[in-house]
């Protein structure tokens, strides 16, 4: 009993010792607690601005998600719609596409909502460029290849194949291979190198976050929509100008998220200068957006078809046409690539421009001058003459500061003409100037009236726009292309600079049996077009012209098929640079501007 009683006393003994303890636990938890939240209040303000940052950032991305989802499933379904009330079946091709790439993207997000967020990347936004990379290749041969078609297709007839008859057919392939190579090749090595530029010569990353990747991707979606557009029959049959309206409405949308960036990326800038190149780009996209929307200004037949009808008529619709076709030369053509060249030719080179001052009045005089050139496109028309010979006029004036761009870039090139022995990069740089030049003396003297009533509509024309995109446009941007790879992908080097002197000398030598073919037919077909008898009839039919320009269209393929086969070898080139060429480490990011 008294054992018993000993273990009562004792356990009660021990559960006062416990309740104390946890009443003096207790205490000190309710003290530290007051503590705790006497340090939270007295926190710096920086780390609660922070916590308060964070917080609104996850609130704000959860936002943006459930908006994404929303937007993505309304498309997803309009478009599935449309397609099923589709009238014809190009509209009904390019519902499936959207309702396909819409129903995609939403599957991805949603699949996403859930995951923890990667860490928001730093440096440049080089990713987007890279991408760039690989379009612009990708769509060069593509445009390049469809271009070879339609060439041989132009010699030998035969090739219109009766089962390929209103989708193959050289009718439906010329559209496709001009818009392959200029919006899709031009338009991505545009895109990606300003995209490269801007922030180098910025010290910035890319303003807007992930708007330069919808930039990117909504392009490519521009480009497939337009292609399959045009072998299936949708086109307004606008030289440079052939989507349909809602395919206008989509690349609008796109242009102006491109234009949004760009400019972002320049407002933010560390550099107080803004570079020149900068402004040839920024009037490029400018001028085109501008152009883009005037002349496609149209009216839908159906909101369920692709068919519209222009707004302008007659004079007026040929007017509006040539003052956005001649300028889409001037800015997308010549403005753009431009910028292009005043970055990527003193880098190469490793020289500075040779006069800065030059630079800038070559910008503003090709602003103020090239947008009044269109009308040289329409002598003899029902435009009135002095509306002609006003374009004609603006042309001429055109060639000085064209030169003067010209030989800023040849003579940026002083101390460093040895390197043109042994950089294929930098020769490619050069020749592209040079045919720039020679495209910008062209095209002038082609905008003369009496010259203009020989080699208009000609074969001539042919030669003198092909001589400044295979010379001018696709030289200044394999070039790019070159200088590009190794850095973005951090190589020390190209796989093989023997393979850029192939390249080159492919290319060169296409471009001169190309334009100079096509030279000689525009002659030759100028004079037949005019020969009369005695009675005023024409002597020559079409069919005769055809027959006697049969050799040129030969050699013309043959040079056609010389420049892809220096493409191809390009791709090759850079393939092997990404995948087998020494690394070297990472360039320092957000560096001064260069």
């Amino acid at each position: 009993m008294a054992a018993g009683f000993d273990i009562a006393v004792v356990s009660a003994e021990g559960m006062g010792r416990l309740d104390l303890n946890q009443s003096i636990i207790g205490q000190r938890r309710a003290w530290l607690d007051h503590r705790v939240k006497r340090l939270g209040a007295q926190r710096p303000q920086d780390a609660q601005s922070a916590i308060c940052a964070k917080k609104v950032k996850e609130e704000k991305g959860t936002k943006v998600e459930a908006v994404k989802l929303v937007t993505l499933a309304l498309i997803t379904l309009m478009a599935a719609i449309a397609a099923n009330f589709a009238r014809d079946i190009a509209y009904q091709v390019h519902a499936a596409i959207v309702m396909l790439v819409a129903g995609g993207l939403f599957l991805y997000t949603l699949r996403q909502v859930d995951e923890p967020r990667a860490p928001a990347e730093t440096g440049y936004a080089d990713g987007v460029v890279r991408a760039g990379v690989i379009a612009t290749s990708f769509w060069g041969v593509t445009g390049f290849l469809v271009g070879v078609i339609i060439a041989l297709q132009l010699a030998f007839p035969a090739l219109n194949f009766a089962w390929a008859e209103g989708y193959a057919n050289f009718g439906r392939l010329r559209p496709l291979h001009t818009s392959a190579v200029i919006f899709a090749f031009g338009g991505n090595a545009l895109i990606s190198t300003s995209f490269y530029v801007v922030q180098r010569t910025s010290a910035v990353r890319l303003w807007g976050g992930n708007l330069s990747w919808f930039v990117f991707w909504g392009y490519q979606l521009f480009i497939v929509l337009a292609a399959t557009g045009y072998l299936l029959g949708a086109t307004q049959s606008k030289e440079y100008a052939e989507p349909e309206w809602y395919i206008d409405i989509w690349l609008t949308i796109v242009w102006v998220a491109y234009l949004l960036v760009f400019m972002g990326t320049i407002l933010r800038r560390k550099e107080p200068h803004i570079y020149v190149a900068n402004w040839f780009y920024l009037a490029f996209i400018v001028t085109v957006a501008m152009l883009h929307l005037v002349n496609n200004l149209a009216v839908p037949v159906s909101i369920f078809g692709s068919k519209s009808v222009q707004l302008f008529g007659g004079v007026q619709d040929a007017m509006t046409q040539w003052w956005y076709g001649h300028n889409a030369v001037g800015f997308f053509l010549t403005a753009g690539f431009l910028g292009m060249m005043y970055y990527f030719v003193p880098k190469q080179a490793e020289r500075p421009v040779y006069s800065y001052k030059l630079s800038i009045i070559h910008f503003w005089a090709l602003i103020f001058l090239y947008i009044w050139a269109g009308p040289h496109h329409l002598h003899y028309t029902a435009l009135p003459d002095w509306a002609s010979t006003l374009g004609m006029v603006f042309s001429i004036v055109l060639w000085m500061p064209s030169w003067g761009g010209m030989i800023n870039g040849l003579m940026t090139l002083s101390g460093a003409w040895d390197k043109l022995r042994t950089d294929p990069i930098l020769r490619m740089m050069a020749v592209s100037i040079g045919f720039y030049g020679m495209s910008t003396f062209e095209g002038p003297m082609m905008s003369i009236r009496a010259v203009n009533s020989l080699s208009h509509y000609t074969d001539w024309t042919i030669g003198h726009v092909h001589s400044g995109a295979l010379g001018w446009n696709g030289m200044i941007s394999f070039g790019a292309l070159y200088f590009l790879t190794p850095r973005l992908w951090n190589r020390a080097r190209l796989y093989s600079l023997s393979l850029v002197s192939w390249h080159f000398w492919l290319a060169t030598i296409g471009i001169v049996l190309y334009a100079a073919s096509m030279w000689v037919t525009g002659i030759m077909e100028g004079l037949m077009w005019r020969e009369v008898d005695a009675n005023g009839f024409l002597v020559n039919s079409f069919a005769d012209t055809v027959g006697a320009k049969f050799p040129m269209y030969v050699v013309r393929a043959a040079g056609g098929l010389m420049y892809l086969a220096g493409a191809l070898i390009m791709v090759f080139n850079l393939w092997k640079t990404v995948t087998s060429a020494p690394a070297k480490a990472a360039d320092p990011v957000m560096v001064a501007a260069e």
